[in-house]
């Protein structure tokens, strides 16, 4: 009885958690593309220190889990860039494996436009095994805007997502805002919080505990105009979110 109580209360929950966590490429967006003819290699490491112990559908559980996602960007002229995404995991009971791609073209308001606000929009679409999420194929759309203040800087990216083949396929349009906020304190250091939510579909969100909701601390090193470097730790405040992430990304202009 007991037994067949847990296994309904599992199912129920994988119900009413309909987005999958997409712990590959933890980063907030800044405006700004890819300078034409530069190429930029990224590579995003996160590691799950408390995450889901349990399989839930077809998805894998995420506790010690470690992701690598190699990302190249491409820019072709000053406000177009094309992104490509290999998703890869690392842990044991079966989950070391490629997970699966995706490619994200993105344009932006060029400087000639002057505006007060850095903007621009990214889409990204792609595919991924349902082992890692059962949503395997998937549409972000995610508009950016920031601003740089003396020493501070803030970016906001109200993301919306659709899917394609999966369990969210009739949800609509799902909400996961991004927010950034930063402080420089001294010309290579930068120290902020970024946050990372998922709160379902328009107007008809998930109840609290159902939705993600985390929150990094993070830093930003700006110690060469050809490397980007970001590293942080997160923590998770709903039972439907990982509840520790480490993360760092590690980024080489050519």
């Amino acid at each position: 009885m007991k037994k067949s109580y847990l296994l309904l209360l599992g199912a129920c929950l994988f119900t009413l958690k309909l987005k999958a966590q997409a712990n590959y490429e933890i980063q907030v967006y800044g405006s700004e593309t890819m300078a034409k003819g530069r190429t930029m290699v990224e590579l995003h490491s996160n590691y799950t220190l408390s995450g889901n112990k349990l399989v839930m559908g077809t998805e894998l559980p995420t506790n010690h889990v470690v992701h690598e996602t190699i990302e190249i960007t491409h820019g072709w002229t000053p406000w177009f860039e094309t992104g490509f995404y290999f998703f890869n995991s690392i842990g044991n009971d079966g989950r070391t494996a490629y997970v699966g791609s995706h490619i994200r073209p993105r344009v932006a308001a060029p400087d000639s436009w002057h505006w007060p606000l850095g903007v621009s929009i990214s889409t990204e679409f792609g595919y991924q095994k349902s082992a890692f999420d059962a949503n395997t194929c998937s549409l972000e759309i995610r508009p950016i805007v920031d601003k740089q203040w003396g020493k501070w800087y803030a970016s906001f990216n109200p993301t919306v997502e659709k899917s394609f083949a999966g369990p969210d396929v009739n949800q609509g349009l799902i909400f996961s805002p991004n927010l950034k906020g930063s402080y420089s304190v001294s010309n290579i250091v930068a120290l902020g919080l970024e946050y990372y939510g998922s709160t379902g579909p328009f107007l008809h969100y998930y109840a609290y505990q159902q939705q993600e909701h985390q929150l990094f601390a993070a830093t930003d090193l700006n110690f060469s105009a050809n490397w980007e470097f970001n590293a942080g730790v997160g923590y998770g405040f709903t039972s439907s979110t990982d509840k520790a992430i480490v993360k760092m990304i590690i980024g080489r202009r050519f």
